[in-house]
């Protein structure tokens, strides 16, 4: 099965770093020209050396800042919605202003940047495809994941009614709910033997997810290959939820 996005845009957000890196490359690999917004713009220039792309700087907790980012990406047929931050903290110590910038990236910038890649895509008739890069924490309790597994849990949901609404104008809209993934910001909630070692034994297949594995399962999502697949939230987990 080949993916070939020649001649088509896409814009992946938090694509600086970890997985959303990862997913500009493939995406780059399978013929798509990638816009690729991130708030570092250190990271942004060496991804556009590696793999030719366009660069937005924006820090997405901003939503005037995040709708002027996607405005200013022009003409987009994909979409990405994989930043996110994780700001850890017990339920009884979360600060609220954290808990407002967790939300704020996670889910409210989803909602700002893909109303207005949506309009776009409606004006143009042609249909498109969305995917949000959620969590197995949307369904699953996590020790000081309070904001997190919470932003998550909003994020599948808000899926669903992206997919429900905008369905009806031939945009796919699905969300990829991966496990651990060894990612910069991975390493930092799991680097701790004593702490990933229970959350690995819960894992049948025994192993931490890649940057890759989400890349290819973004991809597919976004082709023509799943042209019938709409408002699913695809477990990429090892088997994590039958547990």
């Amino acid at each position: 099965m080949k993916i070939d996005f020649t001649g088509k845009r896409a814009l992946v957000t938090g694509a600086g770093k970890g997985i959303g890196r990862e997913i500009a490359r493939v995406l780059t690999e399978c013929g798509a020209k990638v816009v690729a917004l991130s708030r570092t713009q250190d990271d942004l220039d060496r991804l556009k050396s590696e793999i030719g792309c366009e660069t937005i700087t924006v820090d997405l907790a901003d939503a005037a800042a995040a709708r002027r980012a996607a405005q200013g990406a022009g003409v987009i047929d994909l979409l990405v919605n994989n930043a996110g931050i994780a700001l850890l903290q017990p339920f009884l110590e979360t600060v609220v202003e954290d808990f407002d910038r967790v939300m704020a990236v996670n889910v409210r910038a989803v909602m700002v940047v893909s109303q207005v890649i949506a309009r776009g895509m409606i004006a143009r008739g042609k249909g498109g495809a969305i995917v949000n890069v959620s969590s197995q924490s949307s369904s699953r309790a996590l020790v000081d994941h309070a904001a997190y597994c919470a932003s998550k849990g909003a994020l599948d949901q808000l899926t669903r009614v992206m997919a429900l609404e905008l369905g009806p104008h031939q945009i796919r809209v699905n969300a990829i709910n991966p496990t651990v993934t060894m990612t910069p910001m991975g390493e930092l909630a799991w680097s701790d033997p004593a702490k990933s070692g229970p959350m690995m034994a819960r894992i049948p297949l025994k192993r931490f997810a890649s940057p890759r594995h989400t890349a290819e399962a973004v991809a597919y999502l976004l082709s023509d290959h799943a042209d019938m697949i709409n408002g699913i939230m695809l477990p990429l987990d090892g088997g994590f939820l039958t547990t």
